[in-house]
């Protein structure tokens, strides 16, 4: 493919090196200085950008090296705002979100885009490579989902219509901005529809009031919002994973529950789902994908350091393709390697190695990998 989603994709984020990690640390103590610490995810970032272009991958992203957690860093330019919140438990230790236990959001004031979240960072990216730039941000509900109306109401709003409003219109002038600055690829993710069919999470939305089939609803309209405010050209896909944080899953269950509003009444022309274990389901809810959308399949695990057999990598791509046609598939891992800075439990080695893997699969299936 000549434009994103490419054959052989990878999600975002990548393992922070050591250094950076411990850089980061002395900063949060005063220890080190911003600008020192700039210089080190500047020649960090430099690195991710020579390991995707020595693995063979037609597209870079800065391996979010720049932020200590995904959905924080953004949602924390809006505002008060901490989606990643975790309950303590009964000893004050906080929660190690897993399967029933998302993270929490506190609201504590409206959310306003004052200025460009990722511009300087896309330009950065721009020019340390030839290759296509990809941002990845946050989905426009995520932050909806892990409080819901509770969290929303509770001291920063009067009522669900203005955050909506706000939501879409922060969105909306971020991708204005990085169009703007000569971004074509934007990846946005929006967990929430990979987690609707979990039982456990559906329990865990209905004791907090919300009804999960309604939600569906609520967030494909405010996502084709955002989308039809977009600027035309760019780029823009969607990623689906059932949690990710060090390794551990938040949820589990096919996309069976979500597949036909998901794949025909949101106006996204792409796909990046979540399929390395069963824990996803089988491809059958892929049916429903309309003509014209393309999916990218999340068959490599970025949980683990085990590399996968190319074979068996070509054998699930065939399974699929008896649902979508081969033209209008690619591969991936299924998440992130470092969805929070400290990474999951997999080695830099094995971490080239499956982005390598990935994209050697994609070159022996599709002739313009």
């Amino acid at each position: 493919m000549q434009q994103p989603p490419f054959r052989a994709e990878h999600i975002g984020s990548l393992l922070r090196p050591a250094g950076l990690l411990e850089l980061r640390r002395k900063h949060r103590f005063g220890q080190v200085s911003e600008a020192v610490l700039r210089l080190a995810e500047d020649e960090a970032i430099g690195d991710a950008v020579a390991l995707q272009e020595r693995v063979g991958l037609r597209f870079v992203t800065d391996g979010e090296f720049r932020r200590q957690s995904y959905h924080s860093f953004f949602f924390s330019q809006l505002g008060d705002i901490q989606p990643d919140w975790v309950p303590a438990d009964q000893q004050g230790t906080a929660q190690v979100p897993r399967r029933g236990v998302q993270p929490q959001a506190r609201i504590r004031s409206r959310l306003q885009w004052t200025k460009p979240i990722h511009v300087d960072d896309f330009k950065f990216l721009q020019s340390r490579t030839k290759l296509t730039p990809k941002i990845t941000i946050p989905g426009p509900c995520a932050l909806h989902f892990r409080g819901g109306d509770q969290a929303v109401l509770a001291s920063a709003y009067k009522d669900t219509d203005s955050f909506w409003a706000d939501t879409v219109d922060a969105f909306a002038k971020e991708l204005k901005a990085l169009a703007d600055a000569g971004c074509a690829y934007a990846q946005i993710d929006e967990t929430a529809f990979a987690k609707f069919g979990d039982p456990h999470v559906q329990e865990e939305l209905a004791a907090r009031g919300d009804d999960w089939s309604a939600l569906i609803d609520r967030y494909i309209e405010v996502t084709n919002q955002v989308l039809r405010a977009a600027p035309a050209g760019m780029r823009i896909g969607m990623h689906l994973c059932r949690g990710n944080r060090a390794g551990q899953f938040h949820s589990e269950g096919s996309y069976d529950s979500v597949a036909d509003r998901l794949f025909n009444a949101l106006e996204i022309p792409f796909y990046y789902l979540e399929y390395d274990t069963a824990r996803a389901g089988g491809f059958e809810p892929l049916r429903f994908v309309p003509k014209g959308k393309t999916v990218v399949l999340g068959l490599v695990s970025t949980k683990s350091g085990t590399l996968e057999d190319k074979d068996m990598l070509k054998r699930r791509i065939a399974d699929a393709t008896a649902f979508v046609d081969q033209d209008r598939l690619a591969i991936s891992p299924q998440c992130g390697f470092a969805s929070i800075e400290e990474g999951n439990p997999i080695s830099p080695q094995e971490q080239e190695a499956k982005l390598r893997l990935v994209v050697e699969t994609a070159r022996e299936i599709w002739t313009d990998a």
